[in-house]
């Protein structure tokens, strides 16, 4: 199969001064748990002390090895240092990154900072100067956030709301070389992290909304060349196929789809397999969000809401899954990817697990694609009854509101916010469960009878507002729960209802779990779900860490929700660093 055509990157940027301390040296200070270990399915050796990479690894567990805290002395964390995010303007999402002894982290507006991990002093400060929507700035479908950073030697990463790809020099926060990953002027921008591997950092995009096309690019870490670039759907077919993939994926779609770019961005979940050299992506929604208005004869429409594997070196296509064939409802499997090795039915089995948007929690082969097991992990789930043993969902007789006779719309469970989002799930290897953040909600889908497109507006094909519809149904279970999933035995072990929006989850060998949710950092006993521990720090969390420094464990969040006169007392944007018995 052919590449992805390759397109020039454009010139660096120039370099930013960086605020506050000009240049950083490296340190070498001796670590807790300087030990390392490798890790599911990767040649890299990954420190137990450090966090430095978004999963921390490139399997995507979150699982830290450090068990200094522990479920017997965790009611004695205390608060070791915080820091005021300068930035306004959007939640936090960001994983902070930890190597050498300083910490690094995104904000708002693609904000970048380096901090001391010890102290939280300011070491240097980045704002590429990218004004918000109201100003002229980019459009992004769900608010200006980061979710993080990429490291290699020297080099961080960062994907920026306008779609550039930057690389800063760590030491300095001074801009390397920069290159414009989508098309200027147009509704794309970017919101997740970049992932590295060998000598090749890898960015998505996001905007399906808008109406764009999705694909994935990877850059040469040294200099920004484009090495391959992979679409995720198919093109205008006049102007000929990138591969056989897209080929093949044009027979599961009808009408001009590609009028309205067709959707499946890969605005999140990336994971990496050294040993298959595998690069696994999770695809987005479809444009406009209704199939009849997108591909008006039906069909599953490939690759939307997909997990796919390309080839490390050439981005080829490889194998894919399709989490729901003829997306209708916004059910991107963009949600966090995670790589296990796991006894199922006494075979050892290489699998990549993913609980998306529709509430099923999948584990699936990752080196041929095979569908293993698929169960519903959410309480509320009205468009599906059960995958079946092909690992096709099947779907209630109302779920296709557009051509199931239900020509005033359906309440559909989950709705768009999906049965879990972007907050990162985490696995801990001595229990065997994954810790999911978890959410029940429904939506009343209905289609517009027409569609136009509107350059720079949602571009859904369905009615948000007004219009006739029945009474919203009941939601089934906890608004947002923590979840324990066994992904052997197919189940739920145990669950916390929460109160408030979810973050992420951070599993360690100290059994315990740190899980961001409303305004707290909350630690749970690993094995039975009790909680032990927490701290307010403010609504809007985003995804605990945990790294060590002279023989002293951390954990460490964003909380706040970044607003600007929004109870800035309570919820100024902060990271939030705690140690046992520790003080600011």
């Amino acid at each position: 199969m052919s590449r992805g055509h390759p397109v020039v990157a454009f010139a660096a940027i120039l370099s930013l001064a960086a605020l506050g301390t000009a240049a950083l040296a490296s340190t070498a200070a001796a670590q807790a748990g300087s030990a390392s270990s490798t890790v599911v399915g990767a040649a890299e050796v990954v420190s137990d002390a450090e966090w430095r990479s978004h999963g921390r690894d490139l399997a995507e567990r979150r699982y830290s090895p450090l068990d200094q805290i522990t479920r017997d002395n965790v009611g004695s964390l205390t608060v070791a240092w915080t820091y005021d995010i300068p930035r306004r303007g959007a939640r936090l999402e960001a994983t902070p990154l930890v190597a050498d002894g300083v910490m690094y982290a995104t904000g708002p507006m693609s904000t970048v900072f380096a901090l001391d991990a010890r102290t939280g002093e300011e070491l240097w400060y980045w704002d590429p100067g990218i004004p918000d929507e109201e100003q002229g700035g980019p459009s992004a479908c769900c608010g200006d956030v980061n979710r993080g950073l990429a490291m290699h030697d020297d080099r961080l990463f960062v994907g920026l709301l306008d779609g550039r790809l930057v690389a800063l020099d760590k030491a300095s926060g001074h801009v390397e070389w920069a290159v414009q990953t989508t098309p200027a002027g147009q509704d794309y921008s970017i919101t997740g992290a970049p992932r590295v591997f060998g000598d090749k950092v890898v960015i998505g995009n996001a905007g399906a909304e808008y109406g764009v096309r999705g694909y994935v690019t990877a850059f040469a870490v040294d200099d920004g060349e484009q090495l391959w670039r992979t679409y995720t759907v198919p093109g205008n077919p006049a102007d000929g196929f990138e591969s056989e993939a897209m080929r093949a994926a044009a027979d599961t779609w009808t009408g001009e789809w590609w009028k309205i770019g067709a959707g499946g961005t890969v605005w999140d979940a990336m994971a990496y397999d050294a040993e298959l050299d595998l690069l696994y992506i999770g695809t987005g929604n479809g444009s406009p969000w209704s199939r009849d208005h997108r591909s008006p004869g039906g069909g599953d429409n490939l690759y939307l809401s997909s997990i796919l594997a390309l080839d490390g070196e050439t981005g080829e296509y490889q194998w894919h899954y399709q989490t729901t064939p003829g997306d209708d409802w916004d059910y991107t499997a963009t949600q966090p990817l995670m790589l296990l090795d796991l006894e199922i039915g006494g075979q050892e089995r290489k699998v990549i697990v993913q609980a998306p948007k529709n509430g099923f929690f999948y584990v699936i082969d990752r080196v041929t694609g095979e569908f293993i097991s698929g169960q519903a992990f959410a309480d509320d789930v009205s468009w599906a009854t059960h995958v079946d043993e092909s690992g096709r969902p099947v779907e209630t007789p109302q779920a296709r509101y557009g051509v199931s006779g239900t020509d005033t719309g359906a309440y559909l469970s989950p709705g768009p916010t999906g049965a879990h989002n972007w907050p990162p799930m985490s696995w801990n290897p001595e229990t065997g469960f994954v810790y999911l953040p978890a959410k029940n909600n429904n939506f009343f889908y209905a289609m517009t009878e027409t569609l136009e497109y509107q350059q720079g507006q949602w571009n859904t094909g369905t009615i948000f507002r007004g219009g006739e519809r029945p009474e919203r149904p009941e939601v089934q279970g906890p608004t947002t729960m923590l979840v324990a999933w066994d992904p052997v035995e197919r189940r739920e072990v145990w669950r916390m209802p929460t109160q408030g929006e979810n973050g992420g989850t951070l599993s360690t060998a100290g059994a315990l779990v740190f899980f961001g949710t409303g305004d707290r950092l909350v630690a749970f006993d690993a094995w039975t779900g009790v909680e032990l521990w927490a701290a307010t720090v403010g609504r809007g969390t985003a995804s605990p860490i945990s790294y060590a420094i002279d023989g002293v464990q951390y954990v460490t969040i964003l909380g706040g929700r970044a607003v600007s006169g929004d109870r800035p007392e309570v919820d100024a944007p902060t990271v939030w660093t705690f140690v046992l018995g520790g003080g600011r």
